[in-house]
Protein backbone atom coordinates (compact mmCIF):
# COMPACT_ATOMS: atom_id res chain seq x y z
CA UNK A 1 0.00 0.00 0.00
CA UNK A 2 1.36 3.40 -1.00
CA UNK A 3 0.72 6.25 2.16
CA UNK A 4 0.42 9.63 1.79
CA UNK A 5 2.27 11.48 4.56
CA UNK A 6 1.50 15.21 5.18
CA UNK A 7 2.20 18.63 7.53
CA UNK A 8 5.43 16.82 8.02
CA UNK A 9 8.18 19.32 10.34
CA UNK A 10 10.73 20.08 7.85
CA UNK A 11 13.65 18.68 9.64
CA UNK A 12 12.05 14.87 10.23
CA UNK A 13 14.33 12.70 8.29
CA UNK A 14 13.27 9.19 6.04
CA UNK A 15 14.59 7.40 9.02
CA UNK A 16 12.22 9.17 11.21
CA UNK A 17 9.38 7.93 9.52
CA UNK A 18 10.33 4.67 8.66
CA UNK A 19 10.53 4.10 12.61
CA UNK A 20 7.38 5.34 13.05
CA UNK A 21 5.62 3.22 10.55
CA UNK A 22 7.78 0.07 11.44
CA UNK A 23 5.66 -0.17 14.68
CA UNK A 24 2.74 -1.32 12.50
CA UNK A 25 4.60 -3.47 10.02
CA UNK A 26 6.85 -4.17 7.55
CA UNK A 27 7.52 -0.84 5.52
CA UNK A 28 9.28 -1.67 1.61
CA UNK A 29 10.25 2.08 1.88
CA UNK A 30 10.11 5.87 2.37
CA UNK A 31 10.62 8.71 0.60
CA UNK A 32 10.57 12.79 1.88
CA UNK A 33 9.50 14.88 -1.14
CA UNK A 34 12.77 17.35 -1.19
CA UNK A 35 12.64 20.81 -3.24
CA UNK A 36 15.14 20.36 -6.26
CA UNK A 37 16.23 24.14 -5.66
CA UNK A 38 16.65 24.40 -2.44
CA UNK A 39 17.39 20.84 -1.07
CA UNK A 40 14.97 21.19 1.97
CA UNK A 41 11.91 18.94 2.71
CA UNK A 42 8.40 20.21 0.94
CA UNK A 43 6.65 18.99 4.64
CA UNK A 44 4.94 15.60 2.77
CA UNK A 45 6.34 12.34 1.21
CA UNK A 46 5.45 8.38 1.03
CA UNK A 47 5.95 5.45 2.60
CA UNK A 48 5.33 1.66 0.34
CA UNK A 49 4.10 -1.00 3.18
CA UNK A 50 3.78 -4.29 1.50
CA UNK A 51 0.64 -5.62 3.48
CA UNK A 52 -2.33 -3.44 2.91
CA UNK A 53 -3.70 -4.39 6.34
CA UNK A 54 -0.79 -3.01 8.44
CA UNK A 55 -0.91 -0.23 6.07
CA UNK A 56 -4.39 0.65 6.83
CA UNK A 57 -3.38 0.19 10.52
CA UNK A 58 -0.59 2.76 10.05
CA UNK A 59 -2.99 5.33 8.77
CA UNK A 60 -5.69 4.43 11.35
CA UNK A 61 -2.70 4.76 14.10
CA UNK A 62 -0.67 7.64 12.70
CA UNK A 63 -3.35 10.15 11.22
CA UNK A 64 -3.53 13.22 13.06
CA UNK A 65 -1.18 11.83 15.38
CA UNK A 66 2.30 14.24 16.50
CA UNK A 67 5.68 13.46 14.28
CA UNK A 68 8.67 16.05 15.88
CA UNK A 69 6.24 18.52 17.17
CA UNK A 70 3.72 18.29 14.46
CA UNK A 71 0.70 16.91 13.93
CA UNK A 72 0.80 14.85 10.38
CA UNK A 73 -1.89 13.58 8.07
CA UNK A 74 -2.00 10.06 6.67
CA UNK A 75 -3.93 8.68 4.49
CA UNK A 76 -4.20 6.06 1.29
CA UNK A 77 -2.03 7.46 -1.35
CA UNK A 78 -4.47 8.39 -4.66
CA UNK A 79 -2.62 7.78 -7.92
CA UNK A 80 -1.50 10.96 -10.02
CA UNK A 81 -4.19 12.24 -12.81
CA UNK A 82 -2.36 11.16 -16.02
CA UNK A 83 -0.73 14.11 -18.26
CA UNK A 84 -2.04 14.05 -21.33
CA UNK A 85 1.03 16.32 -23.13
CA UNK A 86 -1.33 16.37 -26.77
CA UNK A 87 -3.94 18.30 -25.32
CA UNK A 88 -4.03 21.78 -24.66
CA UNK A 89 -1.31 24.52 -24.49
CA UNK A 90 -1.55 27.31 -27.21
CA UNK A 91 -0.96 25.41 -30.75
CA UNK A 92 0.49 28.65 -32.19
CA UNK A 93 1.62 28.23 -35.65
CA UNK A 94 -0.14 24.38 -35.27
CA UNK A 95 -0.45 22.69 -39.14
CA UNK A 96 -3.47 20.10 -38.81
Amino acid sequence: MNIFVAKLNFDTRESDLRNAFSEFGEVDSVKIIMDKFTGKSKGYGFVEMPNDDEGQNAINGLNDSEVDGRTIVVKKAEPRERRDNNRGGGGYNRRY
